[in-house]
């Protein structure tokens, strides 16, 4: 019996039931999707340690309040987007989903939560975001609401509003830069490092890696997409493209960790896990373009996917390290 066949298409209803504060906090947790939180904590980490090398110094309570905001705007982007995409009707028709990965968290649709829960939710962690961002505003001066104001409009600009920008082929991009080069640049420049053209083509390997999660996980999710008018990059090329574009995602992040070395930013030996790592996402790659006719195979490639980001944005975050130390 293949691993496959015992994979859930749904969260269990029953282990979320009860009424206590703590079975509260256990749906309101899960239903952010927190298997995909490295994809906004390790960016920060990244660029808090390039901010500590490029400065000297390292203030913890920034970093805390740092990590505190870009975490809540994931949740709030990834709670919000369910509720986009079951008002559109992608997450109810969505048959081919890899479950916990693709397809929502499915609160909405096993009646975990409602729609207006979920709504709720995503605006009181918006609210908390906001709250991490006064705080962080009051210590580093007004430039912190500018990295505020375009991370939250980019998280809900993604899937709600008038532009829907999973639904236009912008949602890549837009996550890309929200969990990537904003967190990254943005806590850089709070521990105290210039926003200069180094650390900008620093954090674009780390919003790549990003990238491509969003971009390998709507590849199950393109029948039910495209039926809901919601044209992502896969549903508008198709599985060849996407996966091209997947393996040069990766490809061009190896390139500027090269080039980064080259120039000296980085040590000697960054580019070598970097590089290593395109072996996955060749992989990765053949899995996107078998699409769902093997579904184990593209879960792997999804769970890949998930280690390039984080295997690579930690190693980037010690080769950062190794300056300050070394």
């Amino acid at each position: 019996m293949s691993s496959d066949t015992v994979r859930p298409l749904n969260p269990a209803p029953e282990e979320f039931a009860g009424t206590s504060v703590a079975s509260s906090f256990k749906r309101a947790f899960h239903a952010t999707r927190p298997k995909f939180f490295t994809a906004s904590i390790l960016p920060v980490v990244a660029g808090s340690a390039w901010g500590a090398y490029a400065s000297g110094g390292f203030d913890w309570y920034v970093f805390a309040l740092a990590l505190l905001a870009t975490v809540c705007v994931q949740a709030a982007a990834n709670a919000l987007n369910d509720v986009g995409d079951d008002q559109i009707g992608t997450d109810p028709r969505n048959e081919q989903r890899i479950y916990p990965y693709t397809g929502g968290s499915r609160f909405i649709q096993t009646g975990i939560l409602t729609r207006s829960q979920m709504r709720r939710l995503g605006i009181g962690l918006i609210a908390t975001a906001t709250l991490a961002g006064v705080l962080l505003t009051v210590e580093r001066g007004p430039v912190v609401i500018a990295f505020g104001l375009i991370g939250v409009l980019l998280a809900v600009l993604y899937s709600l509003g008038p532009l829907k920008l999973s639904s236009m082929g912008l949602g890549e991009i837009a996550v890309g830069i929200a969990f990537g080069v904003l967190p990254v640049t943005g806590a850089a420049w709070l521990q105290g490092a210039p926003i200069d053209g180094t650390l900008i083509l620093l954090s674009i390997p780390l919003g790549a890696w990003v990238e491509n999660i969003l971009l390998i996980n709507e590849v199950p999710d393109m029948e039910a997409d495209g039926a809901a008018g919601k044209r992502t990059l896969p549903v508008r090329f198709g599985l060849d493209v996407t996966a091209s574009l997947y393996l040069a995602v990766n490809i061009g992040a190896a390139a500027i960790v090269v080039l980064l070395t080259w120039s000296g930013a980085l040590p000697l030996l960054a580019p070598l896990v970097p590089v290593g790592l395109l072996v996955l996402a060749f992989k990765a790659a053949a899995g996107i373009r078998g699409g769902m006719a093997d579904r184990e195979t593209m879960t792997r490639s999804i769970e890949a996917t998930l280690a390039i980001q984080a295997i690579g944005s930690i190693w980037l975050a010690g080769c950062a390290l190794y300056g300050v130390w070394f």
